[in-house]
Formats: C-alpha cells, sequence, structure tokens
C-alpha cells in the first residue's frame, strides 16, 4: 500500500501542473482523488458530456479523440504514463471538448472538479501551474494544427518520430506504442499511405522499420524532411 501511495505521489509531482507543490499539497491533492481502472477500448467520456473533473494516467494509453459528422474518427492526442489530460473543463465548467478512451489497460486517477477548485483557492501556486500548464497544452495544439494544415504527410510522420524520440530519450529507437491505423488517424492520413511513405523512408536509409520498433538511421535527414 505505502508502494503504490508513493508511486502516485511521484507521479503527481512529475506532471508539469503540480511540480514544485510541497508534500503536503501533494497530500491533500491525493485525497480528493479517485481511482478508475479501465479495459482495453472502454470509453472514459464522450464529447458533450459535463466536464465534472480531470484525469492522471498512472499506467496505459488514452486516446483524445473527434468523431466527424460522417463518422471519421480523428485522434488528437494521446496519453501516455504520467501525463494529465481534460484540465480544461475545470477552470471552464463546460463540457468535454472531445472523447476519450483506454486503448491499453489503464490505471487513471481522476479529480473531481468541485474538489479541486476547493482546492486551487486555498494554493495559489497550484492555480498558476495549472495555467502555465494549460499554456502548454494550447502551444502543443496549435502546433498540431500547424502540421496538418501546412506539412505533407512524409513531413508529419518524421516530426512525430523525432517527436518519440525525444519522448522516448533514444534518437536511434523508438516503439510504436500504439497502431498504425491510430498513428494514421493522429497524422491525418490513411494507413496504407502510412505505410507507403514508411517503405520510401526505409528505401531512402532514413529509418530501419522492425514491427513496432523503428530504427532511426540519419536523425538529421528526418529532421530536414520534417
Amino acid at each position: 500500500m505505502e508502494k503504490t501511495i508513493k508511486k502516485i505521489q511521484d507521479i503527481l509531482s512529475g506532471i508539469p501542473s503540480f511540480s514544485g507543490l510541497s508534500e503536503n499539497q501533494l497530500e491533500e491533492i491525493q485525497q480528493i482523488i479517485i481511482h478508475k481502472h479501465l479495459n482495453k477500448g472502454e470509453p472514459i467520456f464522450t464529447e458533450g458530456d459535463h466536464g465534472n473533473g480531470f484525469y492522471v494516467v498512472v499506467n496505459g494509453l488514452v486516446k483524445i479523440f473527434k468523431v466527424s459528422s460522417e463518422g471519421k474518427e480523428h485522434i488528437m492526442r494521446i496519453v501516455v504514463s504520467g501525463e494529465s489530460f481534460a484540465q480544461v473543463p475545470v477552470y471552464a465548467g463546460r463540457s468535454f471538448p472531445a472523447s476519450a478512451q483506454a486503448i491499453a489497460k489503464s490505471h487513471l486517477l481522476f479529480l473531481p472538479r468541485t474538489a479541486f477548485v476547493e482546492l486551487i483557492t486555498r494554493n495559489p501556486t497550484l492555480a498558476l501551474s495549472m495555467l502555465s500548464v494549460l499554456s502548454m497544452r494550447l502551444r502543443e495544439f496549435t502546433v498540431h494544427v500547424e502540421n496538418l494544415a501546412l506539412k505533407e504527410v512524409p513531413g508529419r510522420l518524421a516530426a512525430y518520430l523525432l517527436y518519440l524520440a525525444d519522448e522516448q530519450g533514444n534518437e536511434e529507437l523508438v516503439s510504436l506504442n500504439i497502431s498504425k491505423t491510430q498513428i494514421s488517424s493522429l497524422l491525418g492520413t490513411t494507413p496504407e499511405t502510412l505505410s507507403r511513405i514508411l517503405t520510401k523512408m526505409a528505401d531512402k536509409s532514413l529509418i530501419e522499420v522492425k514491427r513496432r520498433d523503428i530504427k532511426i538511421l540519419n536523425h538529421k535527414g528526418l529532421e530536414e524532411l520534417a
């Protein structure tokens, strides 16, 4: 039990929203947390649902997505262990602007809006930290929109591989933690096009594909393509 509590506290302290908080403040946050365990494919919330709080991923993977009027799904973000999502409703008190679903067996921490707002009123430092992370999310969303609007698919894929290399801390080898179908949705393309581009990148000796692992052979070349 103590190990679990310590792990959760370590995860919370590593989240930008909560970085710099004292141990007592982190303990206050833990007191309002609700643990949620989801199976792969289980929905978390649907676009339009009341924004009653936000989440932190302890273990697992979560996709944030929107569905068009034609029924086509577009993934906006993949949330991994140690990251938070759906913070905007905490401040706005509005409905969720997108849907969320577990794409792997996941353990989430849910922070109810009412309890968290009360906590913020007692901790101005926490409020400033939350504003900082929301600004960061806005920047990420802007970059995502720019990539979809201005870059061709090869450039989007190159940028995504470089992002994974940075996130995973390995400039030579990245592991794909989601399916090619989900990656293609994230990049605004089709699985067939994604496969063709991966093959072309391999033919140009930019990468080497080994199932779910991609070896980066020419880091500079990917940067130029991105």
